[in-house]
């Protein structure tokens, strides 16, 4: 078996997959990461990228429509030697026969670079690179807490610039899921504080623009506060954003058990001393979590963390629309329940 776990990834990654396996896999929900791991093992193998022969792009439909194309591809000779790359972009049609042909056949000097979409367990094309010893099978899931904390380090490092660890707190916070839109934030921080050596608190707040937290985060908190109509307005803006579900419900979640350790931790004590020890909370959200933190207790947060975990494996079983449903749903749920505890 040559599945990699996610958290293994970027680790192997940095290191440099084995050259004579020849066939990579990129796949998972997180569009953006998988664009970028593909790009890196693509162009991370050769010498010069930007030779047409030593940097092949082929497009998953035509292999589909001639399978045997990528083998001839694999065993041509680059017209000054060296390594080559076959970069395959996804497809809508199953060409999985061609990297089945491919893994059949003896290859030297050439990596071929698979990128593909989010593919269940039971999907062609992962089931053969996870079986297969000549291939790896890399999955690309959204960034957690830690993952955007070092994506955070290393692309400001890349950039001659550290970052303050409250300033990291916050950044971290108010970057989503999606790798793509969270290295556009950090790059446009960078720019901003290109110079300074450093990047405190006031350049985060003055650049980032809040990938999910100007939708997210404002959803979640109505929830949470029990404003339904808020959360039906948000979740408009939700869909628009083109946010997957289940990874909104997900950060509901964690966002419910942060509330539920927050009140374990400050028993007796006041909303606005239990917020004070909230670490990464932005300063502006610091109000309506105080209205959150005195109308839920800890009885009521388990049962509603119980809740999102359902709807969370309800979501990732459901097709795009019916996710949607099952989100908005369980967030009207929860805003009932908060409007019920009012005062």
């Amino acid at each position: 078996m040559t599945a990699v776990k996610a958290g293994d990834v970027e680790g192997l990654i940095r290191r440099g997959p084995d050259p004579r396996i020849p066939v990579i896999l990129v796949y998972g929900p997180d569009t953006g990461l998988v664009v970028e791991r593909a790009k890196s093992l693509a162009e991370g193998f050769v010498k010069d990228p930007d030779d047409p022969f030593a940097l092949v792009k082929i497009d998953g439909d035509v292999l589909a429509a001639d399978p045997g194309r990528l083998a001839d591809e694999a065993g041509t000779v680059g017209l000054f030697g060296g390594e080559r790359t076959i970069w395959i972009r996804p497809g809508s049609r199953n060409y999985a026969p061609a990297i089945d042909l491919v893994l059949k056949s003896e290859i030297a000097g050439t990596r071929i670079v698979v990128e593909a979409g989010d593919l269940g367990k039971s999907a062609p094309l992962r089931t053969l690179c996870e079986r297969s010893p000549k291939a790896l099978a890399l999955p690309c899931y959204p960034d957690d807490e830690r993952a955007l904390a070092d994506l955070v380090d290393r692309t400001l490092q890349g950039h001659g610039l550290r970052i303050d660890r409250e300033a990291r707190e916050v950044l971290v916070a108010s970057l989503g899921g999606d790798r793509r839109a969270s290295l556009s934030e950090i790059e446009k921080l960078a720019l901003y504080a290109r110079g300074s050596g450093s990047v405190g608190l006031d350049a985060v707040d003055a650049v980032v623009s809040d990938v999910a937290g100007s939708v997210l985060n404002t959803l979640i908190d109505a929830a949470f506060a029990g404003r339904a109509s808020d959360v039906e307005r948000d979740y408009r803006r939700f869909r628009h954003e083109g946010l997957d579900p289940s990874v909104m419900l997900g950060s509901c979640l964690r966002h419910a058990l942060t509330l539920l350790s927050t009140r374990l931790d400050g028993e007796g004590k006041s909303p606005s001393l239990m917020v004070a020890n909230w670490r990464g909370l932005h300063f502006r959200r610091k109000a309506i979590v105080e209205t959150q933190l005195a109308r839920w207790s800890p009885a009521s947060l388990r049962q509603a963390i119980q809740i999102l975990q359902e709807a969370v494996l309800a979501c990732r079983r459901s097709g795009p629309d019916l996710a949607q449903a099952h989100a908005l749903a369980t967030l009207l749920r929860i805003a009932g329940e908060a409007a019920r505890r009012r005062g």
